[in-house]
């Protein structure tokens, strides 16, 4: 079903704006190169009209909190089929993209700047070189698509190819213009299909059902709450808050504070809720999670910004360990995204691993 969307003006005889439409695509580009949040928060862009071997050139080159890239294409206008395909031919190319050449991509769009202290300033993390490049995403911009292209999309995202599109729409309000979009697939499907990605690029299994969690930001999350109160989460953007969405009842999940190890196991007893909606069980009984958390005050702060809020999974545990006594070792399976179904031989590894360590994994 084709996506629309309308701006209304609010009143007592509500309106519709007129539509209206961008002088060209360089337009809508520059935009989003001043301006990134217009695609994502969690993305930073690292190429502009980067020149690929095939001969043709890459609109916008974008980099995500687990170091996958995005590769954008802009289309004014109503999008044909062939757009796709054109994306196609270019991810080929971005996939087999070295470290090199993302590290000059980055210099020239952003004149000699170094793309690993940009990484650290805009993620808070090193960037790390194993993870570069490891999978990435396709984003078409249009303002519509053609049925052909919409069932195409469709029909990759289905099969775990990793593509999304972002509609956008101008409306004129008196003298300025005014754009909104809105997202044709759930951001999470598509990360999720990231992942999955990455996963086979590093020779893939079938997944042995085991989810894996990160449990990440000391400065945002506290596990000695979660642990007492039962309960992961994630916020401060959709990309880390999306990957929640996987999980259901009774899905067990392995959580790993990154950089400390792995802290616990334990089964799914709800599906996500948005901090407003999420209570806790302390000793004089339930208690909405704002009035006991932790860091509750900066959680107040996104409570009315669906993307930034923070989001939760109750948790029954199963075995857990203070964060002091997080258990780690070389060749354990470690991932940026909150949550993911690896199907790497690491992970079931990993997950053999840890059943050796939390001994309680199937109470």
């Amino acid at each position: 079903m084709p996506v629309k969307h309308e701006i209304w003006k609010v009143g007592d005889q509500p309106a519709p704006l007129a539509s209206t439409v961008l002088d060209s695509e360089q337009q809508l580009e520059e935009m989003i190169v001043r301006s990134s949040q217009i695609l994502s928060n969690e993305w930073m862009l690292i190429g502009q009209q980067e020149m690929t071997d095939q001969g043709g050139r890459i609109d916008l080159l974008a980099i995500a909190p687990d170091a996958s890239l995005v590769l954008i294409e802009l289309k004014r206008d109503r999008t044909p089929r062939d757009i796709v395909a054109q994306a196609l031919d270019y991810a080929s190319w971005v996939e087999k993209l070295t470290t090199d050449q993302i590290v000059n991509i980055y210099a020239r769009f952003s004149n000699g700047g170094g793309l690993g202290e940009a990484f650290k300033q805009k993620f808070g993390v090193e960037l790390d070189e194993e993870s570069l490049n490891q999978s990435h995403q396709i984003l078409l911009v249009a303002s519509e698509l053609d049925g052909s292209t919409e069932r195409i999309v469709s029909y990759l995202n289905d099969r775990d190819v990793a593509i999304n599109v972002m509609f956008f729409r101008v409306f004129q309000h008196g003298e300025e213009k005014l754009l909104s979009r809105t997202w044709y697939i759930d951001p999470g499907e598509t990360q999720a299909n990231v992942v999955t990605t990455t996963s086979r690029k590093n020779k893939s299994e079938p997944w042995n059902g085991e989810y894996y969690v990160s449990f990440g930001d000391a400065q945002s999350r506290d596990w000695e709450d979660a642990r007492r109160y039962g309960y992961i989460s994630a916020g401060g953007g959709s990309w880390y808050s999306q990957t929640l969405k996987q999980l259901s009842p009774g899905d067990r999940v392995w959580v790993n504070i990154p950089k400390r190890g792995y802290v616990g196991v334990g089964r799914v007893a709800a599906k996500v809720k948005p901090v407003n909606d999420f209570s806790v069980m302390t000793e004089n009984g339930e208690a909405f999670c704002l009035d006991v958390l932790k860091h509750a005050e900066k959680y107040r702060k996104n409570l009315h910004d669906p993307d930034k809020a923070e989001y939760f999974v109750k948790v029954d545990w199963l075995d857990t360990v203070p964060e002091t006594q997080a258990f780690n070792e070389v060749g354990l399976f470690g991932n940026q995204n909150t949550v993911c179904q690896p199907v790497t031989p690491k992970w079931r590894h990993t997950v053999d691993r840890l059943k050796t360590v939390f001994k309680n994994f199937d109470e």
